[in-house]
């Protein structure tokens, strides 16, 4: 490792600024795309409602799919490696979107195609680069390295869409996702240039694909720390989804504002983010990385309760205020859960580790949208945002009757295999 990684800022370290670097671009990308995706759909193949949905179902269903095995490949494969294919796969089938469109060929057909295969991509990316940062840093390190990474990641959700709109206005739909794919380049590139070797696997003899599983699995599962985080995770994530999914139809319905106004709201929990992740490293030098990961759930958690109250007059600020509140403890607790399980995870195990959190937490967005619909058709669209954000309230008390509230930093506990 570079002697850099071992001591200073982890700013300090060139090969950490390089794969920061790489998450720039991707991220960028990423949330370009979020906009001119859907924009090739619906001004340039003329799109209906459910195509629309059923392109944003595609670019999340290979997390359902693929998100267990894909865990127990990359632990079997070097991390750097993984990234840079996946990177050149979304670079090609993103880039070929902008080609077919020049020359005629372009379908919705193709567009669920390109999606799907991009979202096996970023599984697999997703979960090398989680699995990759403790090769780049030292263990001192990595929660102000996740706090770097959470920067970018919520401070481009903020800034893409704003870029994508423009570029979109600019250039056309099927030209900027010329950007996405040059982004994704750009991070093969800033990749191949980190010093550090790329670390064979671990794994010399790999199991069984269903045993490798498995192994992932049973280590969450009887880690006390990790299957607390996760479980609340995962009840914090249902809740918020099924607000998310009726947010823009509260507001427009029965809030009834402008989408000039809507748009703005949208983007506080963005702001939140950012801010999540610029205090997240001061948080755990401050407190404590275990002590900044709990806290922060239940400092945030009452906001909540501010968004059902949310009218069309100053009280539109209860929305921004729930958000910005939110996303900031995601943030935060995210930063904490990801170093712990860098922390602990025996060596060859940490991709199935990641993969296996990320399974159940992710999982539980489709359900929670799915519940969010269902109760708002029953009892009301404002009586459905009470019931889940009083229910998120009461998510922390998986962390309560955990070790953590006793603990200041991970490094007080190992791990257990």
């Amino acid at each position: 490792m570079d002697p850099y990684a071992m001591t200073t800022g982890v700013l300090r370290n060139p090969d950490f600024r390089r794969f920061l670097s790489s998450q720039i671009a991707n991220e960028v990308g990423a949330n370009i795309s979020r906009v001119a995706l859907p924009l090739v759909a619906v001004l340039l193949l003329h799109a209906s409602p459910v195509e629309v949905g059923v392109l944003s179902a595609l670019q999340t269903t290979a997390f359902l799919l693929l998100g267990l095995p894909a865990g127990v490949w990359v632990d079997r494969m070097r991390r750097r490696r993984v990234m840079m294919t996946t990177d050149l796969a979304r670079f090609v089938l993103l880039g070929s979107i902008p080609v077919a469109a020049e020359l005629g060929l372009l379908s919705i057909g193709m567009l669920f195609v390109v999606t799907l295969l991009v979202g096996v991509a970023q599984v697999f990316n997703d979960v090398a680069d989680q699995t990759y940062l403790p090769d780049v840093v030292s263990v001192q390190q990595l929660s102000d390295g996740n706090s770097k990474l959470e920067v970018v990641r919520s401070g481009s959700f903020l800034a893409g869409p704003g870029l994508g709109g423009a570029l979109v206005q600019l250039l056309g739909a099927s030209r900027t996702m010329t950007a996405t794919a040059l982004g994704a380049l750009a991070s093969v590139l800033f990749l191949r240039s980190i010093k550090v070797p790329d670390k064979p696997p671990a794994v010399t003899e790999p199991a069984p694909l269903m045993r490798g599983i498995g192994e992932g699995l049973s280590f969450v599962w009887n880690d006390r720390l990790m299957r607390a985080l996760m479980t609340t995770t995962a009840a914090m994530n249902l809740c918020v989804s099924a607000v998310t999914s009726l947010s823009v139809f509260f507001l427009v319905h029965e809030v009834e504002l402008t989408p000039g106004l809507i748009g703005t709201l949208l983007m506080s929990g963005g702001i939140g983010g950012l801010l999540g992740g610029i205090s997240a490293g001061w948080l755990s030098r401050r407190y404590g990385a275990a002590r900044m990961t709990w806290l922060s759930v239940i400092v945030a958690s009452p906001f909540g309760l501010l968004l059902p109250m949310t009218q069309a007059d100053w009280r539109v600020v209860y929305f921004a205020i729930t958000s910005i509140a939110l996303s900031w403890s995601a943030a935060v607790s995210n930063v904490g859960q990801v170093t712990y399980r860098q922390t602990v995870a025996p060596e060859g195990l940490l991709g199935r580790i990641n993969a296996s959190v990320r399974f159940v937490v992710w999982g539980a967005l489709p359900l929670g949208a799915l519940l969010g619909g269902l109760i708002a058709n029953r009892i009301g669209v404002r009586e459905t945002l009470w019931v889940f954000m009083g229910a998120r309230l009461l998510a922390f008390l998986p962390l309560l009757f955990s070790p953590m509230p006793r603990m200041r930093d991970f490094t007080e506990v190992q791990a257990r295999w």
